[in-house]
């Protein structure tokens, strides 16, 4: 479970736990990802193990399918993002968008797919997002490597048809995440968060069905379902939590 100490990536750990997987909690600092540990086995009363590295590096990727070589249920939640002008996003932050949002979960499937198949049987899950299908103007860098993870998921999931594999993404609208903070900070000019919120909709995502930010919660019950034996007629597939943000009904 990539970065998985807050949001989104906690509240799915939290709910795998409850379910009975032995789940391990991922950030880049030890102190944050002990917090975490510590924190989610209280809530869940599930066993939660810490690996503390940047999973947006090969090193760290390596390192921690050295110490964890078999993963039934993969959840490729790490990912950055920021509101940045097109013409000022330089080289270099492409680059680091790509390897964190991308490539990390590239390089942990491509390490956990071998078990999966000896055992004819896995998840692997993308957290993508609708930014992918409705790209940001604020940050085209981020939509556009939310796009790519939804490729890549598509292809695994093609890789390994007809097996008891199943490679989706899922696709959740704005939420109330630690990252959003600095969103709010960044784009909301002083407001309040309720302020910001009701501005945002307004202004930014105004086909908002919900006209509010998702919960970690509201996320995490949909990815728990789909990394359960009950769907496993699910695969290939974008599935969207975004709270009607997509203007479409398909």
């Amino acid at each position: 479970m990539t970065g998985s100490t807050a949001g989104i990536g906690a509240a799915i750990a939290s709910n795998l736990a409850r379910e009975g997987a032995r789940v391990i909690v991922n950030g880049r600092a030890s102190a944050d990802v002990d917090r975490a540990v510590a924190a989610l086995k209280a809530e869940s009363g599930g066993d939660l193990i810490a690996f503390a590295g940047d999973l947006g590096t090969a090193a760290a990727a390596e390192e921690l399918a050295r110490r964890h070589p078999e993963v039934d249920i993969l959840v490729n939640n790490l990912g950055i993002f920021e509101p940045k002008p097109f013409e000022d996003i330089p080289d270099a932050d492409w680059m680091r968008f790509f390897e964190v949002n991308v490539l990390s979960g590239v390089r942990l499937s491509r390490a956990y797919l071998p078990a999966m198949k000896l055992a004819n049987w896995g998840r692997i899950i993308f957290i993508s997002s609708e930014s992918a299908l409705q790209i940001p103007a604020e940050m085209i860098h981020y939509g556009v490597t939310k796009a790519a993870q939804i490729a890549v998921a598509r292809g695994l999931a093609e890789a390994v048809a007809g097996s008891a594999i199943t490679v989706n993404s899922v696709l959740p609208g704005p939420t109330k995440s630690r990252g959003v903070v600095d969103f709010v900070a960044a784009l909301g000019a002083g407001a309040s968060f309720d302020e910001f919120q009701t501005e945002f909709f307004q202004k930014f995502r105004p086909t908002s069905l919900i006209k509010r930010f998702e919960t970690p919660e509201e996320i995490a019950s949909f990815v728990t379902y789909l990394a359960s034996p009950l769907a496993s007629a699910i695969t290939g597939a974008a599935l969207r939590v975004d709270g009607g943000v997509i203007k479409s009904a398909f």
